[in-house]
């Protein structure tokens, strides 16, 4: 959420994010016209409260002079019907700016490039495109002719887009969350298995409801929503908390199961386990202080390349343009894999500068000499295990069938091929 203040103070600069997200600027006007509505009612609602207490005194002076307190008795009773009156007012205006600035996006970082999703920066390319002398097949064929993959049955007991992974494709993506887990505990972060479900407040202080309601799932007669990543439950653990600020950078990782609706997904991103409703992460979180967020921001990128050059694939680093960025995020890096039967980069994680906005909706702070003031917060995809199954078996598939695990998961999976079915 954005601070009201900065709105009324700089409305020009939120305007200006509006521009570049391609959303209208009359909602900051509206915004702007409801607040200064609801501080003109606040004010007068103050002030006749600050009347009645003065009557209040003065009718007690003049009963002790015995003078005539009709005219102060009048007034007096005037007042309590005027103030219900006003705060109703009051309660209603707020509450409507508030809707407002709760749907309002972050503002652009300005180094971001504007418009939509074609003017998304490439920065880097990594690893070596194979160049297979074989026929391909996408990671769907291949897993489903090793019998490590079963579609239909995951469709009738659940629906379209869940999956029963057998075997060693089972066992490789334990590895791949294993690997991950070392890798981040090495880094000094603390590991965290989050619960897998949030009550509105809390999932309320990392999102927007109105907007994100299409792709998460809600349990039914409940204060209940499935968490579609780790990163929301993370972001819940210090709600209306105030941290030392000794204790900053706090810098998390949680592994859990991911839970999506994914509403309008179609083509060929729902085969096999690309696009699915349910699928594991490993999610890295920062808390710290303003003048730190880019630096960490630096560090998560750092370890999720890290990672992903270890395993070998070939990918790429991206920033995601103003129309393309999330609208919890200030600036965004995606990491996308190379997925050589589409002939395409595909993403596979994103990091995100989310400067204080989930802090303020949140309530959460740090104090320092006295002081309270809003920490910033930070999030990463360290590695999303679904997809980059699916983008290492394509890459590393052998002519016979066959799929080579990357030397860094041999330990982890216990093997480092997976064998052609004879």
């Amino acid at each position: 959420m954005i601070d009201i203040k900065l709105i009324r103070e700089n409305p020009k600069l939120v305007k200006e994010s509006q521009r570049k997200r391609n959303l209208p600027e009359r909602i900051i006007d509206d915004l702007l016209n409801l607040d200064k509505e609801w501080r003109k009612t606040k004010e007068e609602a103050d002030d006749l409260r600050s009347e009645r207490n003065k009557i209040s005194l003065q009718i007690n002076e003049f009963k002790k002079e015995k003078k005539d307190i009709s005219q102060l008795i009048k007034r007096a009773k005037e007042i309590p019907e005027r103030l219900k009156q006003l705060e109703e007012t009051e309660n209603e205006l707020g509450s409507k700016s508030k809707g407002l600035l709760l749907n309002l996006p972050n503002i652009i970082d300005k180094s971001v490039p504007i418009g939509d999703a074609s003017k998304n920066k490439v920065l880097k390319e990594y690893g070596k495109k194979q160049k297979y002398k074989f026929k391909i097949k996408g990671h769907e064929e291949l897993l489903k002719d090793l019998d490590l993959l079963d579609l239909e049955k995951a469709s009738q007991v659940s629906g379209a887009r869940f999956y029963y992974l057998k075997g060693d494709m089972a066992r490789l993506n334990y590895a791949i969350i294993n690997f991950a887990k070392d890798f981040l505990s090495k880094k000094r972060f603390t590991f965290i298995q989050p619960p897998y479900m949030l009550n509105r407040q809390a999932l309320s202080c990392a999102i927007t409801l109105a907007t994100f309601e299409d792709t998460i799932y809600k349990i039914e007669n409940e204060d209940l929503y499935l968490i579609g990543t780790a990163e929301h439950a993370l972001n819940a653990y210090y709600m209306n908390e105030t941290i030392d600020a000794k204790k900053l950078p706090i810098r998390f990782f949680g592994i859990s199961p991911c839970f999506r609706k994914e509403a309008g997904a179609h083509g060929k991103d729902t085969k096999g386990i690309f696009r699915v409703h349910q699928f594991d992460k490993i999610e890295q979180f920062v808390f710290c202080r303003p003048e730190n967020s880019w630096k960490e921001f630096e560090l998560i990128l750092n370890n999720t390349t890290s990672m992903f050059k270890m395993l070998g694939i070939p990918f790429r680093s991206v920033t995601l343009s103003s129309g393309d960025t999330g609208i919890v995020a200030s600036k965004t890096i995606d990491l996308e894999g190379w997925f050589p039967v589409q002939n395409a980069y595909r993403e596979l994680a994103s990091c995100s500068n989310v400067l204080d906005y989930q802090a303020r909706r949140g309530n959460i702070k740090y104090v320092e000499n006295d002081e309270k003031k809003l920490v910033h917060t930070l999030n990463n995809t360290a590695i999303a295990t679904q997809r980059m199954l699916a983008c290492m078996v394509e890459n590393f598939q052998q002519k016979d069938g066959s799929i080579k695990i990357p030397k860094v998961l041999h330990k982890y999976a216990g093997f480092k091929i997976i064998k052609a079915k004879q």
